[in-house]
C-alpha cells in the first residue's frame, strides 16, 4: 500500500501504521534523508531473511540499521570518544557509520569483524518511526536486479507491493546513498563516498 507521508512534520497514524507493521513481523519502505529504506524489526529473523530475498543478497553481507539517538546506538555498538566526537559533528545526516558491535547485535546483522553499521538520518519521519517502534530498523536500499538503486516510490509499490505491507512515500529520494565510514579504536576510514561532505577526513 502506497501512503504519502510528510518527513519534516510526519502524521502520527502513518507513524502508528508503520511500527504495528514492524511489530507483526512485516516488511515497510520509508523515506530517509538518502534513498528509501527497505526495513523491518533487526530482531525478527524471518522478516530479515525476507529482505534478503527480495534484494536477492548473499546473507553473508550484513544489513546496517537506523537507531533513534546516541543512548541507541550505545545499546548495539561500542562508541568510543573519538567516534562520538565525530558523529555529534556529522549526525543526524547521511552516513552510515561502522563500529564495534555489542552482544545485542542479532548475528547475522555483524561482519566476520564483529562490526555494524548505524544510522541517524536527518529525516523525522524515519526517526519518529523507530521511536515509536521502540527497537532498532533496517536500514537498506532497494535495488533492481542489475544493482540499480530505485529512487521512485511508485516504482517500488508497483514492483513489490505483494512482499512489502506500505510504501511511506515523500517523493522521488535523493540519488546517493549514504558514506560509509568506520571508526574502529581511533582509527577511521572511509568505506564508501556518498551523499554528504566526507572533507573533515583530510
Amino acid at each position: 500500500m502506497l501512503i504519502s507521508v510528510h518527513s519534516d512534520t510526519p502524521n502520527l497514524r502513518h507513524i502508528r501504521q508503520g511500527a504495528t507493521a514492524l511489530k507483526n513481523g512485516e516488511i515497510i519502505v520509508y523515506p530517509t534523508d538518502t534513498l528509501y529504506g527497505l526495513g523491518c524489526d533487526i530482531h525478527n529473523k524471518s522478516a530479515i531473511e525476507k529482505i534478503y530475498r527480495i534484494k536477492m543478497m548473499d546473507k553473508k553481507k550484513p544489513l546496517s540499521f537506523i537507531c533513534y539517538d546516541y543512548s541507541q546506538v550505545a545499546e548495539y555498538a561500542k562508541i568510543s570518544n573519538f567516534a562520538f566526537k565525530i558523529m555529534k559533528s556529522i549526525l543526524p545526516g547521511p552516513y552510515t557509520i561502522i563500529l564495534p558491535a555489542t552482544n545485542l547485535v542479532p548475528k547475522m546483522l555483524k561482519t566476520k569483524q564483529k562490526t555494524v553499521g548505524v544510522r541517524i538520518p536527518d529525516n523525522q519521519f524515519a526517526l519518529q518511526l523507530v521511536k515509536e517502534f521502540g527497537s532498532p530498523i533496517i536500514s537498506t536500499t532497494i535495488t533492481t536486479d542489475e544493482e540499480i538503486v530505485v529512487s521512485d516510490p511508485d516504482t517500488i509499490n508497483d514492483k513489490y507491493s505483494k512482499r512489502i505491507s506500505y510504501v511511506f512515500s515523500d517523493g522521488i529520494s535523493a540519488s546517493e546513498p549514504s558514506s560509509i565510514i568506520e571508526i574502529i579504536d581511533n582509527e577511521i576510514r572511509l568505506v564508501r563516498q556518498g551523499k554528504g561532505s566526507t572533507d573533515f577526513l583530510n
